[in-house]
């Protein structure tokens, strides 16, 4: 046999081991995981926590509180964006919500 038949031999019996292995200690810490899970009545939220800001779609945004308010009409505008008819041209101070 050559030295390269030899070689990859040794690499397909060293590839089998490691995943033999690797199942292994995949099942052990399975097995922990579940007994402490059990023992301190952990939940999903526990362990992974809510939701993440890395999570949240690109396409969701955060609700912004209302800056400004039209006493007449009660709209009201978070100062994002382009201005409502109702303050263009004003002065937005008198519109400020408290």
């Amino acid at each position: 046999m050559s030295q390269l038949n030899e070689l990859l031999l040794q690499r397909q019996q060293l590839d089998q081991q490691i995943n033999e292995l690797r199942q292994q200690e995949r099942a052990d810490a399975l097995a922990t995981i579940h007994k402490l899970v059990q023992q301190f009545e952990l939940t999903a939220q526990d362990i992974f926590g809510g939701k993440s800001a890395s999570r949240v779609s690109a396409g969701a945004s955060k609700k912004v509180a209302a800056k400004y308010l039209n006493k007449e009409t009660g709209e009201t505008w978070t100062g994002r964006g382009k201005p409502p008819r109702w303050i263009q041209g004003q002065d937005r101070e008198k519109f400020l919500i408290g």
